[in-house]
């Protein structure tokens, strides 16, 4: 099930050692001699204004006929193009039709960049070096994805690099949505030939300040022709999860998955289980890998269309969603398409929600002079 990362590796823009988040430890990636990337970029599209500066969407392609469009209004993925079994292409992420559906009031972050702390932080604040730090409550009480205006809702100055990737660059002032420290977010989309959409995240800070940064795309792998994602088939890498209160957040433990659905060791479909859980999926599981190692940790089937998708990250985490306040009202939506509950899942790679409060969970603490680096790939294929 590994992925061959021989040429994913090389496409990295640092050139060097992925390092993992806050600490520094090498990620123990294969580097590969050949870095030929078979991908054009067409220019990029205008799609609005934001803030008084153009929103442009940018296209990167393969030689097989994939395509990934993204904005540089949240670093957002509009498209991921690719073929079913039988040869017919469709976009297996939720997305709309303009940008105003992208600004529509609850708008449930498709295909976005989310920061600085993606997930939540409970009771909207969190004590650093002594100092408490209050955030804004967007959510039950708590913070999520980063606030008011996290880093989804923001543009990014976008270049693209070669012929194959998009760069990405967003510096979030000290104190912006509560937290400490000027920061440098990078973050570099790699199409690559062998059909994976490599991210690569990178940030620096000049004081100290939690970091968790993810890509919220929906999937449906589809492409639309089934309403829901629960006829999918997942499995996750992962025998342990952190369970949640009523407002979904850890409770500190990390209990085992066995003979609970929260079960995906092994392959099976969304819907098997859904329905012994309250609310449906929304929680973070503790991936079975050491941290900073990019590998697979993760499988998505449709049997229907055949795609099949493939997950790989150097996080230690990955938050499965099942799409459970998608109630169809959303509007300008593609094609004028109903996303009604459980249109389309997240596999969001990330730290575990809450760490800033929750000492015994990895570190998120990001220092002056450290390097936040992490990489995620979605590999498409059929089967």
């Amino acid at each position: 099930m590994d992925m061959n990362f021989k040429a994913l590796t090389a496409l990295v823009i640092s050139g060097g050692t992925m390092l993992a988040s806050c600490n520094n430890n090498a990620a123990k990636t294969e580097e590969s001699k050949d870095s030929t990337a078979t991908a054009v970029t067409a220019g990029p599209q205008s799609f609005g204004q934001a803030d008084g500066q153009e929103v442009l969407q940018y296209t990167l392609k393969n030689a097989n006929g994939m395509e990934v469009k993204i904005l540089n209004y949240g670093g957002t993925i509009t498209d991921i193009i690719t073929a079913d079994k039988q040869g017919q292409k469709g976009n297996v992420v939720l997305s709309y039709d303009s940008l105003s559906g992208y600004q529509q009031k609850g708008q449930p972050y498709f295909g976005a960049l989310v920061g600085r702390y993606a997930n939540r932080i409970a009771n909207a604040k969190f004590t650093l070096d002594g100092k408490e730090y209050k955030l804004a409550a967007n959510n039950n009480g708590n913070t999520l994805h980063g606030g008011l205006k996290g880093f989804d809702k923001v543009v990014w100055a976008a270049t693209p690099a070669g012929d194959s990737s998009l760069q990405l660059v967003y510096n979030s002032k000290d104190g912006e949505e509560g937290y400490p420290g000027n920061l440098q977010a990078t973050v570099v989309y790699t199409l690559t030939p062998d059909n994976a959409l490599q991210i690569t995240y990178k940030a620096t800070t000049d004081k100290a300040t939690p970091v968790n940064l993810t890509n919220h795309a929906y999937f449906n792998l589809s492409a639309g022709k089934d309403s829901t994602i629960l006829g999918h088939e997942l499995s996750l890498k992962a025998s342990r999860y952190t369970p949640v209160n009523d407002k979904l957040i850890p409770t500190g433990k990390l209990d085992p998955v066995k003979g609970t659905p929260m079960d995906f060791t092994t392959a099976k479909k969304i819907g098997a289980d859904i329905g012994k859980v309250k609310g449906g999926y929304d929680h973070n599981w503790v991936l079975d890998k050491q941290e900073g190692v990019l590998e697979t940790i993760a499988t998505l089937y449709d049997p229907t269309s055949g795609r099949y998708m493939e997950v790989a990250t150097t996080q230690p985490g990955i938050q499965f969603y099942t799409g459970n306040f998608l109630d169809g009202t959303l509007t300008n939506t593609r094609n004028g398409q109903k996303y009604v509950q459980n249109a389309a899942l997240c596999l969001e790679t990330q730290h575990f929600p809450d760490s800033p409060n929750q000492p015994s969970f990895p570190n998120v603490i990001l220092k002056p002079g450290e390097t936040f680096s992490q990489t995620t790939v979605y590999k498409f294929s059929v089967k």
